[in-house]
């Protein structure tokens, strides 16, 4: 899909003339760091060279009208500035008016209607943040067309954070946003979701590529139990606060976990708060070992983290799984595991380049056997974070 087709999509649906702006945001991967942002723990992601493009113009009026080119048969929505509450019907535009929403809410009033056409290249319910996506190339347009050059990309991911936890119910952590906003092209984020801090860390394989399997098992993270997983830790960290002041499970190292897990009463409630302090150390582990070259332990580690993710957080299921331990059985496969929220979406791998197109074939042809439909894979580069695009 080409700038100069959203553009005339555009112009069919609500007419020619005026400042029609073009806006990106990248969906995003995270290489590790799994159900640990909302635990005030470390997360390793990157923005992806596919994503949402979003194209808006203001409104003389109050009036709201989207389009999305991915979801032609639903038409032209219309809504208005004052109809933004938080409803329990829900569908697409749930996104871009959840920022609008708290923009004004935040003291940044939205004064005037705008039209928009938003064309995604990421496959929807994937686990590649679709949803965040569209929240910040959102906050990007109304930062530029209302004039608040003030908002920093920080910002606006803070933003996109809270309206996915108060006007869609979704309590995220900052993770998704943030990499998001913030990325840059061939680097990993290595983010501190305690405080924000970051640093930026060079992505090279040599002779290695990112490959994305997507399961095409759809899930909406409103109605799973991610929210289930995030009150259980919530519970658990309440415990060993009880015996130990700390502020999250993601400040605890490994031995001071050990020292204070007999505090949780549930043995549920024990293996999410293991799978959050051990995953967290993973990840520190993981930059260390790409600091110094070592893809091999780097691999290592995502391996690791699906085996957590599957037996102490249990939110793989039988889709990622059997993606993963294909990948796992393939020469050249360096490591893999599920990335995102889990209960579907997609794995990541790190697969020597040569031995790609044997990985997708065989990955592939074992997935459709066994789960009875196919898995789609992409080749993905590092990308930029979220921006305005001159056409």
């Amino acid at each position: 899909m080409k700038l100069t087709e959203i553009r005339q999509c555009f112009e069919e649906k609500f007419g020619q003339g005026g400042d029609i702006r073009t806006y990106f945001a990248p969906g995003r991967v995270n290489l590790i760091g799994e159900h640990t942002d909302y635990n005030g723990g470390h997360v390793f992601p990157c923005a992806l060279t596919i994503g949402t493009y979003l194209l808006a113009r203001k409104r003389p009026d109050n009036k709201l009208r989207f389009y999305s080119m991915n979801f032609e048969k639903t038409g032209v929505i219309e809504s208005t500035l004052e109809d933004l509450a938080p409803k329990t019907e829900k569908n697409w535009t749930s996104y871009p008016k959840g920022m609008i929403w708290t923009f004004n809410g935040k003291g940044y009033p939205i004064t005037q209607g705008v039209d928009m056409v938003l064309y995604g290249n990421i496959p929807n319910g994937s686990g590649l943040s679709s949803s965040a996506s569209v929240e910040l190339a959102t906050g990007v347009m109304l930062r530029d067309l209302f004039g608040y050059e003030n908002l920093t990309n920080t910002d606006l991911a803070l933003f996109g954070q809270y309206s996915e936890n108060n006007y869609n119910g979704v309590n995220c952590g900052i993770m998704d946003q943030f990499a998001i906003a913030m990325g840059q092209k061939d680097q990993a984020i290595f983010l501190d979701t305690s405080d924000l801090s970051f640093q930026y860390a060079p992505i090279k394989l040599e002779n290695a590529k990112i490959v994305i399997a997507c399961s095409n098992k759809k899930r909406g993270l409103g109605d799973s139990k991610y929210n289930e997983r995030r009150s259980e830790c919530e519970t658990a960290l309440a415990e060993i606060q009880k015996v130990k002041d700390v502020p999250s499970l993601g400040a605890l190292s490994i031995d001071e976990f050990e020292a204070v897990k007999d505090a949780i009463k549930d043995p549920v409630r024990l293996k999410r708060a293991r799978h959050a302090v051990y995953e967290n150390q993973r990840t520190i582990q993981a930059v260390e070992a790409l600091k110094q070259n070592d893809i091999a332990k780097f691999g290592k580690l995502m391996n690791d983290s699906h085996v957590s993710l599957r037996d102490d957080y249990e939110v793989t299921g039988i889709e990622l799984d059997t993606l993963v331990e294909e990948a796992w059985g393939c020469d050249g496969v360096i490591g893999s595991r599920m990335t995102g929220a889990g209960f579907g979406g997609c794995t990541v791998s790190i697969v020597e380049t040569d031995a790609i197109d044997r990985f997708i074939q065989k990955v592939g042809d074992a997935y459709e056997k066994k789960i009875g439909y196919a898995a789609d894979f992409y080749v993905v580069e590092i990308g930029d974070g979220a921006g305005t695009l001159a056409e």
